[in-house]
């Protein structure tokens, strides 16, 4: 019987490996990248997309995406500081962006549910209306002006035991969402519906409640980005944002989780996150061109997805010869003291 640590080194095993190729590589080529102040500013850069990639992989197991969570992000952020600029204390603010945006996600997933709509439309004219409303709510302008002698901004934008408070919070955040997905009922709802969702609707699996969470909980995490990138950025830009939910959807796909839904993993899309993020960060330290950054990070997603696939397939190839050498006895031909009565 194969554990689950033995499972998550099997299946994350390729992206742990190109990460580290990646950043050895560069390293090699530039020392300073392997600086330890380098290595957390880059881990700090990839938190905001890395919460998103968390909350992306419940509706990708379910054969759902979520193209609003940009939009969410930078409608979090603006709300927050009008809150905050108009005398909210922080503290109440942090509650009203995560309710705002859960509440968001949720109704996501009741349109998409309830008029049979595809989430990819859903999302993407949900997507327009939060970047317009955060540009509408911002006047079309950065907000600024925070009190930033607050604990709120020197707490959650600062750092904490040696590196930053946000990145803690995303390690958090991969551990309790990895729990959620590979040992609740939930979780498993969401792997079962995506496996088959005929054959969960034929088994009275709850659907539409399911995918309406799943929505929901990517709304959530794109409200808990928005609510660092606030503390961090001690601003409100209705312009950031912009491209994130596509990102989140790149790192969930290099870190196992299929378009074609029924499985997925929280750890593999925050190292597929950091994957893409380090390309970005290396590209600044090897001196390429800004115009060919959008070009290199297409290609290292090609490849780190291609390089997954064969290791996939292989394993695959090896687990079924293991199976043809080593078949199951079945019932007939086990002896009648083994069997079980």
């Amino acid at each position: 019987m194969t554990t689950p640590a033995v499972r998550w080194y099997r299946d994350e095993f390729g992206v742990v490996l190109v990460l580290a190729v990646l950043v050895g590589a560069v390293g090699l080529a530039h020392p300073d990248f392997l600086r330890p102040v380098n290595l957390l500013s880059t881990a700090q850069s990839s938190v905001y997309v890395g919460l998103m990639a968390c909350g992306m992989v419940f509706p990708l197991a379910m054969r759902e995406v979520d193209l609003s969570l940009g939009g969410q992000y930078a409608l979090g952020i603006v709300l927050g500081a009008v809150l905050i600029r108009d005398g909210w204390s922080p503290w109440l603010a942090l509650p009203a962006i995560l309710l705002v945006a859960t509440a968001l996600g949720c109704l996501n997933g009741a349109i998409t549910t309830y008029l049979r709509l595809p989430s990819f439309i859903v999302t993407l004219a949900a997507a327009l209306l939060f970047r317009g409303a955060a540009l509408a709510l911002a006047d079309g302008k950065q907000i600024s002006g925070m009190p930033l002698d607050h604990a709120f901004f020197s707490v959650l934008g600062g750092d904490f035991a040696g590196a930053p408070t946000s990145v803690w919070v995303l390690l958090a955040a991969t551990i309790a969402l990895t729990v959620v997905f590979t040992l609740t009922r939930f979780g498993a709802r969401v792997r079962a519906i995506g496996s088959n969702p005929d054959a969960a609707e034929f088994s009275g699996l709850p659907i539409a409640r399911t995918r309406i969470a799943a929505l929901g909980l990517s709304g959530f995490m794109g409200g808990v980005a928005a609510v660092l990138g606030l503390a961090f950025f001690t601003a409100g830009d209705p312009t950031v944002g912009n491209g994130y939910e596509l990102t989140a959807i790149a790192a969930c796909i290099i870190g196992g989780t299929p378009l074609a839904g029924g499985r997925g993993s929280v750890p593999g899309a925050v190292l597929g996150n950091l994957i893409l993020t380090t390309v970005a960060a290396s590209l600044v330290f090897l001196q390429v061109p800004i115009n060919w950054t959008t070009f290199a990070t297409g290609a290292v997603i090609l490849v780190a997805v291609a390089f997954d696939s064969v290791l996939r397939r292989t394993r695959g190839r090896s687990t079924r010869r293991f199976r043809e050498t080593h078949p199951d006895p079945g019932p007939d031909r086990v002896p009648d003291r083994d069997r079980v009565r």
